[in-house]
Parts: structure tokens; sequence; C-alpha cells
């Protein structure tokens, strides 16, 4: 959430900034808005003091054995009015934050302006693409060939945009989850998280999924949330909670399954795995100083391409520009795997500084003894595992149809060194 503070002074510079990301602009109906609320709310006090100085003078008249008739009816006619603009106030209050809340992040000024994913900006590529001397297949050919993907027994199951992982490759997908948060832990400072799977609805507010996105969630009957990635449940850790500057900052990671609804997707990878309802990912969350926000989020993006880097997977790193960014987002660097079947790079991670956006909605500040303030907060894929099975499958295939395990996985597949047809 933007500050308001800050809305009032540079209304001209939101409206360039949301216009960066296509939308209208809305300075002037905020405006309006938090005029009426703070008009109420000097009224209010003022009327507040008159009741306090009213109390005063009949108190003082009475003790004088002096007429209290008209002061008494002036009391009675302010208390009357209190609550009619206690509700006014109310009435604009919740306007204002309804207003807000629906309000995007500022983008950075280092971030692209564009429309769309076709302004992003490739900052480097790394990696050498694989050389096939046979057409390379999809990763669902490829997994129901080996018989370890199996989607028709996941749609008789869950519906569509669901897949059963089989053995070896089931057991790939738990080699992945456990190397990746060794490498995040041992190798980049993050704690080890193990965190719930359903939220409240305070817990996707927080971290912007609600309300604007409520669509592209699961709610429970009890108004529980399933949370459509770990950034939820890690970031909200800290809210409504003051953190001394000096334990900044916090790295956090966890494993978790993930649920979206796909709501907006409808067609679109309907086969495979690449956009299903259910996924598996590692999450990485830091929790920083506002001026090291920058710095964080090369060290976690670096943190993620370090995983593409062990399993040798060639990949692309891409500055979002402001049309295809995320809500909380005021600068995002997507990790791009290549897809071979595909013949191009797919999205495997998406690594982005939030600044204060998120603190401001969770009351989340940190203090010492010269300054306080809302933290920034961060979050990045570590990576998505089930795009990672897919990215592996059709990297590491061969003309037989067996798959290489990326030698460091092996160690977590007991010594496996491919993956064979039955």
């Amino acid at each position: 959430m933007l500050d308001i503070k800050w809305i009032r002074k540079n209304p001209s510079f939101l409206d360039a900034a949301l216009a960066s990301r296509n939308l209208s602009p809305i300075s002037s109906v905020l405006a309006e808005i938090d005029c009426n609320k703070r008009s109420i709310a000097a009224k209010l006090q003022l009327l507040q003091a008159r009741k306090n100085e009213l109390s005063d003078l009949i108190g003082r008249a009475k003790a004088a054995e002096k007429d209290t008739d008209l002061l008494e009816r002036e009391a009675m006619e302010v208390k009357l009015s209190i609550p009619k603009l206690e509700a006014e106030e109310s009435k604009f209050s919740a306007q204002l934050q309804e207003l807000l809340s629906s309000i995007p992040n500022i983008p950075l000024a280092s971030v692209p302006i564009g429309v769309d994913e076709t302004t992003n900006k490739c900052i480097r590529t790394v990696g050498n693409l694989p050389q096939f001397d046979f057409p390379p297949k999809a990763h669902y050919e490829i997994g129901e060939a080996l018989g370890m993907l199996d989607f028709q027994n996941a749609v008789k199951i869950s519906g569509s945009r669901f897949a059963i992982m089989r053995g070896p490759i089931a057991q790939m997908e738990r080699a992945l989850k456990s190397f990746m948060l060794d490498m995040h832990t041992q190798k980049f400072g993050y704690e080890e998280i193990s965190v719930p799977f359903l939220v409240k609805p305070d817990s996707m507010y927080g971290t912007g999924q609600l309300p604007k996105f409520k669509e592209d969630s699961f709610v429970t009957t009890d108004g529980r949330w399933l949370i459509p990635t770990a950034e939820v449940s890690l970031t909200n850790i800290v809210r409504d909670m003051s953190i001394p500057l000096d334990a900044l900052p916090l790295r956090m990671t966890a494993y978790s399954a993930c649920f979206r609804s796909e709501a907006g997707a409808a067609g679109r990878d309907s086969r495979g795995m690449f956009r299903n309802h259910q996924f598996s990912k590692v999450e990485l969350v830091s929790v920083v100083h506002p001026s090291n926000g920058e710095e964080e989020l090369e060290h976690i993006t670096g943190a993620a391409e370090s995983i593409l880097q062990k399993l040798g997977l060639p990949y692309r790193v891409m500055l979002l520009s402001t049309g295809d960014m995320g809500f909380s987002a005021a600068k995002t660097y997507d990790l791009e795997v290549w897809i071979p079947s595909e013949n191009t790079y797919r999205e495997i991670s998406s690594c982005s500084l939030c600044g204060q956006f998120q603190a401001r909605r969770m009351s989340a500040r940190y203090k010492s003894s010269s300054e306080k303030g809302f933290v920034a907060t961060l979050n990045g894929s570590g990576l998505a595992i089930g795009r990672t099975v897919v990215a592996i499958l059709e990297n590491y295939q061969l003309f037989n149809g067996n798959v290489i395990i990326p030698e460091a996985l092996r160690v977590y597949m007991n010594g496996m060194k491919e993956l064979r047809r039955k």
C-alpha cells in the first residue's frame, strides 16, 4: 500500500506511475475522498474539544449554583452530532482504504516502461543451449512414455490442470526440494521454515493477493485461503512486528504446495505441468532496511540463479517492464529457463523487490535508537519445482526416451544417473 501522505505531495507522479502500468489516473478521486475524511476529522476534533469544555463549564456552573440549561442544551446537541460525524468519517475512511488497497506499487526508476512482456529487457543469458540430433519431445510426452507422469488419473481424481508423478520422477521432485533448501540455507544464509498452507484473509491482504486478486486463489468454507505461494506465509511472519534494526536482514525459505485457480489462464498451457492448480515450490523471502532493497534483490536473484547453474540448465534473466510487473512489485527479475520443445525460454522464477508496499499493509516495522520506519520486503521463487522437472526432462532427454539426471541431484537420488523406462 502507498503512503497517503506521499500521495498528497506527489499526485502527478502517482498518475504517471499508474499510466506506465497501463492504468487510469486516480489522484483526483483520492484527493477528494481524503479531503472529505480530513475535513470531518477536523470537525470531530473540534466537537470533542467543545464537549469536554461544556462538561467543565456545566460542572463549574452547578458548583456556583448557576443556571445550566443553555449549556446542557448545547452539550446534548454536540453529543448527538458526534456519532453522525463519526459514521461519515468511517464511511470515507473505508472508501479511502478500499481505493488505496487497489493501487499497485510504484515502479523504480530503473524499471523499463512498457505495455507488456514484449518490452521486458534481457539482462543476461547463461549457459549453452542443448543440441539434439532428433526432434526434442515435450515434457509430458517424455514423462508419459517413461510411465512416470500420469495425467489421465490426475484428471480422473481431481480434474484438469493436475499431474501425478510416479517412481523416479516423484523421487526427483523430492530431491529437488531438498537440494534447493540445502543450497539456500547453506550457501545463501536463509533460514528454513515450515509454513501453513492455509492462511487467514489478513495474511492474503498483507502481501497483496486480496482484495484485488481473490478470483485467482482458492478459499475454504470457513474463510481461510490456500496459499498461492509460501511468500504469503513467510512474509506475514513479520506482520504487526517492530523488528530491531540490528536483526535485519531476515532471510527465510520454505517449501510448500501452492494453489492457484488460474482464473485468467483459460486455454493456456492446458497440457502438461506449466500451469496447474497445484504445484510445489521453494520460496525465498527477505526483510531488510528500505535502503538495502535493491542490493538484496541482487542477492535473492543470485540465490535462485545458483540452482539453475548447479543443474546445468540454460536460462536468461529478464528485467520486467512496468506493464508486466506484479501488483506488489517495484522491480522484478524473471528467470526464464530454456524449453527445447517450444524453442523458447519460459519463466521458472520471479524475484521481486516490494519496498515498503507490503509492510504498510502488514504494519511491519523496524526500529533502532536513532530511527524507525516500515521495513522493505522481497520475495523470489527458488525455484518452482514442477517447472524445474519440466526443464530437466526436456534439456536432458536422450534419443531412446531416457533422461540424464543432473549430477547435482544424483546424491539426493541414491546415485541414480538416468530416468529409464521400466
